[in-house]
């Protein structure tokens, strides 16, 4: 089977969606969500993405997003890698969570930015059965933040869409809008069987192939990956400790393994290494060890915010 085309370039803008390997749930909860989200709030920070709309349903979700970089790819690796490591945590359970690659669709945002906005925001009413009444009553979509009955996260990004209103007061403009619903158009797009990796016009659409993963010498290379002992000296420099520090588990009660669990969940992120290689490194059993040992640490980190600081330090230090 051809793998779908991936267009990857500075300042692009993507409907990207996602859904449960069979059809299974994802977000099982309150927390669940509030991880996925937590999640983009980091995509955010260590790579520059932009969310201008999500909208989470119980076995998929759907992201309006734009990357000043460029990486796509490597946010989405992010995003999807560390709630999934999150969820198998939880449930005690292990493999892939999502069905395949996320499907992602590169738009010409003159064009189509509102009306993709529009079409991620009416999910929740869109079902055979509506999950609200209201939509800015649906709690897991941006739709409340831009109608202001929640306080907007750093990482939301409403701007652009309520430029394209043009309109004096932007929050019931867009209110209005998407109260008339999905257009005859977006409907069609939609209802086919496969999405195509591009939405715009013809010369927009001629144009982004040029940037896609078989387009030749005018595709954008993600920069390279980093080397596992030049993650390992950073976070020794960072916490003052050796190398060798962070290759051996401190045993015991009290043993503080903080700096360790901080270099495999940057290997893995940072030097894109495989579980089992990880294993070898920090001279544990089994990747599902490893596994659990990032799982347990993004756990802690999404309490500490001194903690959540350190590993975003080092972490622009090694992708700068």
């Amino acid at each position: 089977m051809v793998r779908p085309l991936r267009i990857e370039y500075e300042g692009a803008y993507y409907h990207v969606m996602s859904r449960g390997r069979g059809k299974e749930t994802v977000f099982h909860g309150d927390k669940y969500y509030e991880r996925f989200l937590t999640c983009l709030d980091q995509a955010h920070k260590r790579f520059g993405l932009e969310c201008h709309a999500y909208c989470l349903m119980g076995n998929h979700y759907h992201l309006l997003v734009r990357t000043p970089r460029g990486n796509l790819a490597r946010a989405m690796r992010h995003i999807n890698g560390v709630y999934t490591q999150y969820y198998n945590f939880l449930k005690k359970t292990d493999g892939p969570l999502f069905r395949g690659r996320y499907k992602s669709i590169n738009i010409e945002a003159s064009s189509y930015l509102l009306e993709v906005s529009r079409y991620i925001h009416r999910n929740p009413v869109e079902t055979k059965k509506p999950l609200v009444k209201r939509l800015e009553l649906y709690r897991w979509s941006s739709y409340p933040a831009y109608r202001n009955k929640v306080s907007s996260p750093d990482w939301l990004y409403k701007e652009s869409v309520f430029a394209e209103l043009d309109s004096g007061q932007p929050t019931a403009a867009y209110g209005r809008f998407v109260e008339q619903g999905n257009d005859n158009e977006t409907e069609a797009f939609y209802g086919k069987n496969q999405w195509p990796a591009v939405r715009g016009s013809k010369k927009f659409t001629e144009k982004a192939h040029l940037h896609s993963n078989g387009g030749g010498k005018n595709v954008r290379r993600e920069r390279k990956v980093v080397g596992a002992q030049e993650i390992l000296s950073k976070v020794a420099k960072h916490l003052g400790c050796s190398k060798k520090d962070l290759l051996k588990a401190k045993r015991g009660g009290g043993a503080d393994n903080t700096g360790r669990a901080i270099a495999m969940k940057l290997c893995q992120e940072c030097g894109s290494m495989k579980l089992t290689d990880m294993a070898k490194l920090f001279n544990v059993g089994s990747d599902s060890t490893v596994s659990r040992a990032i799982s347990r640490f993004s756990e802690l980190q999404s309490k500490d915010r001194a903690l959540d600081k350190l590993f975003n330090s080092i972490s622009r230090d090694l992708t700068p």
